[in-house]
């Protein structure tokens, strides 16, 4: 069951974005199970300029937000702007009503405005000045962050991270896709010449087909004992939680799709298991740094196939 819309997306992508197919391919099946991306990694290696390629390729509408520490949520959401003419208050939405919002540098802002993003995140609406609002369909947030040890950062509490489907690190290139990068053509120019591969509408159908993917109760098992290995290990705070095996299972569904299998494979699972499961365990010790490919490798290990 080959998909060549989403091979074209793929490699329109890595056209643009140079050696990094893995946290390519992750990126894609976040948005195809329907998840909200986080991208975590020093500044200047194609953080932003990844969320722009996704929302060319795909044919969403697309808004940046640049994260400052002064920042309202009211800048995200919008306000109502009182009408001399009308007598009345009228509400101007904010950028969050979009297909695609890019939240650059997210843990630039204070927890008060991260936190304007949660209910958009988790029902795909907004509740501003008493009143809910829907947002259009597709809904993706990609936020991008510097690493929380950098200057000037608040780092995102637990309910945040936990809305993120999956988090992925790009880093830097390797010399030979440097070299293309630094030879080749600029990178805003070929975002700006992409064409949409797909309309809205058939990604929403995508969406459709990836949650349709078929996952054994063997599968199902496997996921189940990962997640019962962590809330019984002694290094971490709190175990996966019932929202994080859901996550896993969606993602291995989507890059299941991605290799045109109809059904999930345990190999899926232990493919995305680094991008969903790192940022959603916390170790005991608060100063530790986590590996996510150290993670998943350790729960691997520990955790024998069906």
């Amino acid at each position: 069951m080959r998909l060549p819309e989403l091979e074209a997306i793929l490699a329109d992508i890595n056209r643009i974005i140079l050696g990094k197919k893995r946290p390519i391919r992750l990126a894609l099946a976040c948005l195809l199970a329907r998840g909200h991306l986080l991208i975590e990694d020093l500044p200047g290696v194609g953080k932003t300029t990844l969320a722009h390629v996704l929302a060319r390729v795909l044919g969403l509408d697309f808004q940046r937000i640049q994260f400052t520490s002064d920042m309202l949520p009211a800048d995200i959401l919008g306000i109502s702007i009182f009408d001399r003419e009308s007598g009345a208050f009228h509400f101007h939405p904010g950028p969050i009503f979009t297909q695609v919002v890019l939240a650059d540098e997210i843990n630039r802002a204070t927890p008060k405005a991260q936190s304007a993003l949660l209910e958009a995140m988790e029902e795909r609406q907004v509740t501003a000045e008493g009143k809910t609002r829907a947002l259009p369909r597709p809904f993706f947030v990609i936020a991008t962050q510097n690493p929380t040890h950098q200057i000037g950062t608040f780092p995102l509490p637990e309910s945040q991270l936990d809305r993120f489907l999956l988090k992925i690190e790009l880093g830097y290139p390797d010399p030979a896709a440097e070299r293309e990068l630094l030879a080749g053509a600029d990178r805003q120019q070929m975002v700006a010449d992409l064409a949409a591969r797909i309309a809205p509408q058939r990604l929403m159908e995508l969406q459709e087909q990836t949650r349709a993917v078929h996952a054994s109760p063997a599968l199902i098992d496997y996921v189940q004992a990962l997640a019962t290995h962590t809330r019984s290990s002694p290094r971490w705070q709190a175990g996966l939680s019932p929202r994080a095996c859901l996550a896993l299972l969606a993602v291995a569904r989507a890059w299941a799709l991605l290799d045109g299998r109809e059904h999930v494979l345990p190999e899926d699972v232990q493919s995305v298991l680094p991008g969903v499961v790192a940022h959603r365990l916390r170790p005991l010790d608060d100063t530790a740094r986590t590996d996510a490919d150290a993670v998943a490798a350790a729960l691997i290990e520990a955790v024998p196939l069906p």
